[in-house]
């Protein structure tokens, strides 16, 4: 059991480079005694130094060997491990506000992930993440790029976005064909106040025609009036902060 192999289904690259875990969970800013949560450990390359630096550690983990393999290769008074898919998991009720989060996230669930970060802030005060490198860079990304989307904006609405570091191929097993990044979101002290799923509703329908201007992007979209809104709605949804967006999703009729 202990030649844990890795998964193509559940989308699994083990991270065998140690001084790159030993990074990423420096990236943490959580004092020992906060709620730590990782997402799918794997064979523990992360976990083994989070549980030298918290004591509040919680590993969410969907493959059942995995389970079995973190059980007899570590300590189990050092974590609490819960087996469950984490597009699954009661966010609400499986961790207390304020936990901080970590994990090596597989590129094809990790934007379902941060959907989930966005309906659960309260929960979620930081977040450190390994992911595909474009992803990353597409999340950091500001107005007026062909790659700033959809997360871009509600991400950057309620978290302070950090790209942190890229890592090469070779740090995995196997190696994945892309290249991955390291980022930080601190949730932001002043979120918006607006309600998130209508703002999410304004920016997903924004981007799902961003060629299009907004005025045609938005129809079906009832705003009130206000000074600038017939200048904004030439715009295209590239071409919008997140103040922008911010405001537009307050002028909703």
């Amino acid at each position: 059991m202990h030649n844990l192999k890795p998964k193509k289904h559940l989308g699994q690259h083990f991270l065998t480079d140690q001084g790159i875990a030993l990074r990423i969970t420096e990236l943490l800013r959580a004092e020992s005694s906060d709620q730590v949560v990782e997402i799918g450990p794997g064979k523990g390359v992360l976990s083994q130094y989070l549980m030298e630096q918290f004591e509040n550690l919680r590993l969410i983990e969907v493959d059942p060997e995995a389970i079995t393999y973190l059980t007899a290769t570590f300590d189990p008074s050092k974590f609490e491990l819960v087996h469950q898919d984490i597009l699954k998991w009661d966010w609400a009720q499986g961790t207390p506000p304020d936990s901080h989060f970590i994990g090596n996230l597989p590129y094809n669930i990790s934007s379902p992930i941060f959907f989930k970060l966005l309906e659960h802030q309260p929960q979620v005060k930081e977040a450190v993440f390994m992911i595909q490198k474009e992803v990353a860079q597409r999340i950091c990304e500001g107005p007026g790029s062909k790659t700033y989307g959809i997360l871009s904006v509600l991400l950057g609405a309620y978290f302070e976005l950090e790209y942190a570091f890229t890592v090469g191929p070779g740090a995995f097993h196997p190696p994945p064909k892309v290249q991955s990044a390291v980022i930080r979101l601190t949730r932001r002290d002043n979120p918006p106040e607006v309600e998130f799923p209508q703002l999410k509703r304004v920016v997903k329908q924004a981007f799902s025609q961003r060629r299009k201007t907004l005025r045609n992007a938005l129809k079906g979209l009832s705003f009130k009036d206000f000074e600038e809104k017939a200048f904004w709605m030439t715009k295209r949804a590239e071409q919008l902060g997140v103040a922008d967006f911010v405001k537009l999703t307050k002028m909703l009729g």
